[in-house]
């Protein structure tokens, strides 16, 4: 059993998200032509800390890295599989949801990015169903509670046994005080479209709603009787697969182990590099750019597999992503540079363009997409900072307009050396943010005009002072007051209230309309760092703390 670090100091190993895909502890996995049975099956024993058991197919963060693993490598090993059907290897029980021991026991940081990450995968669920890509049924063939059926309301559809005592259920509010926040009241609402008054009974409602009831409230699409069970799993199956656009014939691509190398200055990849400066409270991430040619054609890049320049970029930012969060929560400034040929990154952007139809180049801009979302909803500050050699452009360009703020040197004495941006057409929706726009769009949201403008350069260098002028940086420092006043920026960002900082820029990022993707990441935040840390939940006395004691919470009954 590995030991929790104390939050409060660096780890003294980095915690990785690395699986093998040969072995999983809690899921076991079958494939039957265009359909993948992904069945539940947790160890009480197989939790990733001390502390609780896993009973009842209840799940950590651990339980959740596989069931990420697995559908990514469902996505590119496996190409012809066209529908995901998620159900229970366990009798009478698909999933209980969140291991309330473990969230009584985690620190509050812990928490966020466990509870971040289960909803990452969620949201991966409809992106994939979206893009033409997986879709998925989940096949509930037992209760169905809480995270559980956050996971149910993830998938396409929902079929649920009809056997007089299995229900899905959000008990949440009346066992813990806490919510289910992490999706499951926005797509209730937003997604499934359940009436408000209904859904106001399903979420006070501690043993949830069964068969025919779950079926009218629109809690669930069908129900079945065990006896045609099976039968009724294959149609919807059958249907969904109908659905997909990946092809029945063609050949996967492994997902290879990263290699990757851990010290204390930080993780270095081949194509990505995070280097600490902890006495700054700040890391820098460096992307670089690829130094051939893309290949001719979907086939040839499906042949280059995990070398492919898109796809091992992406899965290593999204790693060094994934373990900055974990490990080192007191950098809080990312400082984000892109290096090398800009050129070459958008001959790989039209490439992408091109061939989009083939199924590993769409699963590729997908990976790219879920990357850079997961991106945005970091809980840092994020700065671009774009110099000589700067390789911003395109899909690399994504990583300037992520950015909470971006400073662009501008060499006045010699421009031709200084550093450009380029645009592709990839900038202009491909990449959207999970308030349903390009990065581009939420920073001209109310200027479309600017937008035309930009878009009209796509190709051309953008040097710094017309970047500038056209708001696509947020700064132009000449030579002479380059250093200083990103020396001063970085200095000043560390003296803010990191709790401040993360409200803010949560609130900065996402502007427009809202979407069930951005309802629930704003909803989250402001769940897990208020609701979560209140005394009715986690006090001695909260409900989170006593559960499964037999001793009844002591609610401060003041409404705040």
């Amino acid at each position: 059993m590995a030991t929790r670090v104390a939050e409060t100091a660096p780890p003294t190993a980095a915690f990785t998200y690395d699986r093998d895909g040969e072995t999983y502890r809690h899921w076991k996995v079958s494939i039957d032509g265009r359909v993948a049975t992904v069945a539940m099956n947790v160890d009480p024993d197989g939790g990733l800390f001390d502390g609780y058991k896993l009973k009842l197919n209840s799940y950590d963060l651990g339980v959740d890295m596989e069931l990420h693993d697995i559908v990514q490598r469902l996505r590119f090993e496996h190409p012809q599989v066209g529908c995901v059907v998620l159900t229970s290897a366990q009798d009478r029980i698909f999933c209980s949801g969140a291991n309330i021991y473990m969230l009584g026991t985690s620190s509050h940081a812990w928490k966020v990015n466990f509870c971040k990450f289960t909803n990452e995968t969620r949201n991966g669920f409809e992106d994939s169903s979206q893009n033409g890509s997986l879709k998925f049924l989940a096949a509930v063939n037992g209760t169905c509670a809480g995270g559980g059926y956050e996971v149910a309301l993830a998938c396409d559809e929902i079929l649920l046994v009809d056997d007089r005592s299995s229900a899905v259920s959000l008990p949440e509010v009346p066992l813990l005080a806490v919510l289910p926040g992490t999706g499951g009241l926005t797509r209730v609402i937003d997604k499934r479209k359940v009436r408000r008054d209904l859904a106001d009974v399903f979420c006070t409602s501690e043993e949830g709603v069964r068969g025919r009831r779950a079926k009218e409230w629109g809690l669930v699409d069908d129900i079945a009787p065990k006896g045609r069970w099976d039968e009724r799993v294959a149609e919807c199956s059958a249907s969904l697969v109908a659905r997909s656009n990946r092809p029945e014939h063609a050949e996967g691509v492994k997902l290879t182990p990263l290699d990757r190398v851990i010290d204390e200055g930080g993780y270095h990849y081949r194509h990505v590099d995070a280097e600490f400066d902890r006495e700054r409270g700040a890391v820098t991430i460096t992307v670089k750019a690829p130094t051939d040619a893309p290949p001719a054609d979907g086939d040839a890049m499906r042949v280059q597999g995990t070398a492919f320049w898109p796809l091992a970029m992406a899965r290593e930012l999204d790693d060094a992503i994934l373990m900055l969060r974990t490990n080192e929560p007191e950098l809080g400034l990312w400082i984000v540079k892109a290096e090398g040929d800009g050129a070459k990154v958008l001959a790989y952007d039209e490439a992408l363009l091109a061939n989009a139809d083939h199924w590993f180049v769409n699963e590729v801009i997908g990976m790219l997409r879920r990357t850079l979302s997961r991106l945005d909803v970091s809980s840092r500050s994020i700065y671009a900072v774009i110099e000589p050699g700067s390789a911003f452009a395109g899909t690399l360009a994504e990583l300037a307009f992520a950015a909470d703020r971006s400073y662009m040197l501008e060499l006045l004495s010699n421009p031709e050396s200084g550093p450009a941006m380029h645009l592709s057409a990839l900038n202009f929706g491909t990449f959207p943010m999970c308030n349903g726009l390009s990065r581009l769009a939420s920073r001209f949201l109310g200027d479309p005009d600017k937008l035309d403008e930009v878009s009209a350069l796509k190709g051309e260098p953008i040097p710094a002072g017309e970047a500038y002028d056209l708001g696509l940086v947020t700064f132009a420092p000449d030579d002479i007051d380059w250093d200083d006043e990103v020396r001063l920026a970085i200095d000043e960002r560390a003296g803010l209230s990191p709790d401040a900082l993360t409200g803010m820029e949560a609130s900065l990022r996402f502007g427009g309309a809202e979407t069930v993707w951005s309802k629930v990441f704003g909803r989250l935040s402001a769940w897990q760092n208020w609701i979560f840390i209140r005394p009715n939940a986690v006090g001695e006395g909260g409900a989170l703390k006593l559960f499964g004691s037999g001793t009844r919470a002591d609610f401060d009954r003041k409404r705040v």
